[in-house]
């Protein structure tokens, strides 16, 4: 049965999704993207330790160096450089933690936080919030994984061999920004140089060049559901492509491997807003949309993805700014009226149940992502 919250948040999204329009043409007013963004951060601040809303929460989604509130401190810095509010939360959290990263060597899932201590480095907390990722990395780089990225299922609470290398498409956005920042803070080009032969490594192996989208890992290369579909799961692609446009707002424009991101960006957004629903979300399987729930964590990766693509002149606007602006007002109908974004597939590795009243540190940075690129996008109309 439902909660009496859990319900009036499933009665809200309901109605918004049954009323719900095609987005107008026209661009919001910046003011609205913003006060949207805040309510929805807002929300998060203040619920960062109540977990009743994450049924399938972890231990380590306490943890806030955990990939999972990362997203979230990471999509932050984001939002504090269009409202400087946000950025005490940001440097309290990383003084709290010692500016350390996860406690993994070399498992991606401990290396996303970096982005947002480099960040606080340059905004008030200076070179201490820096040194624990530079110390890390440089770890790393002396002694880094070396065995093949082939998943192999392992006993619970273990992890798979291959994660000592990003064999799962979703570390295509944990790791590979904070190494190319790490880069670009100390003009030490090796940390770019390892993640781009990693990335490289990894799309060779995942990316279906027929498809235009990434396998989630090895084990879903020959899967397919009931009607034959591949398995394309919407959040793992929300994963790489949002990753891809951090790559690329980092990399300098001069440099020689930046026209690999560029086209493999453009390849696949051109997917994905074929795969796009009719009500703007997109399917948690992105080949089998038919009777599939809203979805809001994969929604808001790819809304943020073609958002800033279009304001970064990377993507042409005629097209693919109609598919951002249905993302953001689908997202919009499934934010509850105090703030909680709901519809989130849990923690997972595939395509998955989801329901109205549930949320995830990970699907709110990825909204709050979204909202600063739709903000920036009605700014520069």
């Amino acid at each position: 049965m439902l909660s009496t919250r859990k319900l009036a948040t499933w009665l809200l999204v309901a109605t918004g999704i049954a009323m719900a329009a095609p987005a107008q043409a026209g661009l919001p007013r910046p003011a609205d993207v913003l006060a949207a963004t805040r309510r929805v951060a807002d929300w998060q601040l203040a619920h960062r330790d109540d977990f009743s809303h994450m049924p399938a929460a972890q231990a380590k989604a306490r943890n806030p160096r955990d990939w999972q509130q990362a997203t979230f401190w990471v999509a932050l810095t984001d939002l504090a450089d269009r409202d400087s509010r946000y950025t005490a939360p940001i440097l309290a959290l990383g003084r709290a933690e010692g500016w350390k990263l996860g406690d993994r060597p070399l498992h991606a899932d401990d290396q996303l936080i970096a982005q947002a201590w480099l960040w606080a480095a340059q905004h008030g907390a200076g070179a201490e919030a820096m040194a624990p990722t530079r110390a890390y990395f440089d770890r790393a780089l002396a002694h880094p994984g070396t065995g093949t990225l082939l998943f192999e299922a392992t006993p619970p609470g273990t992890d798979p061999a291959c994660t000592t290398r990003w064999c799962w498409c979703d570390a295509l956005f944990m790791a590979p920004v904070s190494l190319f920042r790490l880069s670009r803070a100390t003009g030490d080009d090796r940390y770019a140089a390892f993640a781009h032969r990693e990335y490289r490594a990894t799309a060779d192996y995942l990316y279906d060049p027929a498809e235009h989208l990434f396998f989630r890992d090895s084990r879903f290369f020959d899967r397919r559901d009931d009607a034959g579909h591949k398995l394309f799961w919407a959040r793992g692609n929300g994963w790489v492509i949002a990753g891809l446009v951090r790559i690329l707002t980092t990399l300098d424009a001069r440099d020689p491997r930046r026209p690999y991101y560029v086209d493999l960006f453009r390849q696949m957004a051109k997917r994905i807003i074929g795969l796009q629903k009719p009500d703007g979300y997109w399917a948690p399987s992105l080949l089998a949309p038919e009777h599939s729930p809203p979805e809001t964590s994969g929604t808001a990766f790819f809304t943020y993805a073609l958002a800033k693509g279009v304001d970064m002149k990377l993507l042409d606007r005629a097209t693919y700014q109609p598919a951002a602006l249905r993302g953001w007002a689908a997202l919009q109908r499934a934010v509850a009226a105090d703030g909680m974004l709901g519809w989130v597939q849990q923690v997972s590795d595939r395509p998955d149940t989801v329901n109205a009243g549930d949320t995830q540190f990970y699907a709110v940075g990825g909204y709050v992502l979204a909202g600063t690129a739709i903000y920036d996008l009605a700014r520069h109309k």
